[in-house]
């Protein structure tokens, strides 16, 4: 998602400074794009006034920000850092301190769409923190998606991607496991698939992924399995400090393991439906 987001911006004439844990990976994007690579996270940061982070998950996002070649100690007074990484609203407020003693502010800005959607400037940001700096990082953001909601104050855009997932992630596994029903009962799956889409269940996600749905062996990894699971994990948590149960993201999450312990944590999400195809 965010080799997309840098392509998106460079092709709209954005300067883009990028670093990744992964040399070679930004280095292939370079090259692609007319990026400038550096060697550290403190070396991009320092290069921009809106600073645009996209990780993996909590773990990644504090080793990315914190140590001595860290985002935070490369931030400019009055830069605006778009955090868009799936992560808990806890990591948000640590990482938002670390900005602010820089002089810079932190919005947290996850987005919604595949990486597709990244590439065409369709993507859908919740945006969580101080309207003023939201409103600085706009021109940055409208290059990148087709809508941005201020849902609150710092926090609420991770809260929201968070519930938002909880959705998302439910109607994976009702489609997988409504496929196989289709299928095992004599329907042909391109047809089912069709039927899923023209109906009351077609959500985007569901014409997004008729490709991997329809045919597996072919899939291209967008977003993968363990990826789910952690995801899963922090929707729950949020669901117990909030009180809300949340029984389906629960049981969801326990499917997700089992499938992650019969192989498929590094496959694509729309495999869920090969894994209840094996049982």
């Amino acid at each position: 998602m965010g080799a997309a987001m840098a392509g998106r911006l460079r092709e709209a004439g954005i300067a883009v400074t990028v670093y990744n844990r992964t040399r070679a990976t930004a280095e292939e994007l370079a090259a692609r794009t007319g990026a400038v690579v550096v060697a550290t996270a403190r070396e991009a940061a320092a290069a921009a006034d809106v600073v645009v982070v996209s990780l993996a998950d909590d773990a990644a996002a504090a080793g990315t920000y914190g140590g001595a070649d860290g985002i935070a100690v490369g931030l400019r007074p009055g830069s605006v850092v778009l955090e868009t990484s799936t992560i808990a609203p806890e990591t948000v407020a640590a990482l938002a301190a670390l900005a602010e003693k820089q002089g810079a502010v932190l919005l947290d800005t996850p987005v919604s769409g595949s990486v597709a959607f990244a590439e065409h400037g369709e993507l859908i940001v919740m945006a969580g923190g101080p309207a003023e700096a939201l409103e600085r990082a706009r021109p940055v953001l409208n290059i990148l998606a087709a809508r941005v909601i201020h849902v609150g104050g710092s926090g609420a855009g991770a809260v929201m991607k968070l519930a938002l997932n909880s959705v998302v992630h439910g109607l994976n596994l009702a489609l997988s496991e409504a496929l196989v029903l289709a299928e095992r009962s004599g329907v042909a799956r391109e047809m089912a698939y069709d039927v899923f889409a023209a109906s009351a269940a077609g959500a985007p996600f569901v014409h997004y992924k008729r490709a991997a749905f329809v045919h597996p062996e072919d899939a291209a990894v967008g977003f993968t399995l363990g990826l789910v699971a952690k995801d899963l994990e922090l929707i729950l948590d949020r669901a117990e400090r909030a009180g809300v149960p949340m029984e389906q993201a629960a049981f969801n999450l326990r499917q997700v393991r089992a499938a992650g312990e019969a192989g498929y944590a590094d496959r694509d999400l729309s495999a869920m439906a090969d894994f209840v195809r094996g049982h």
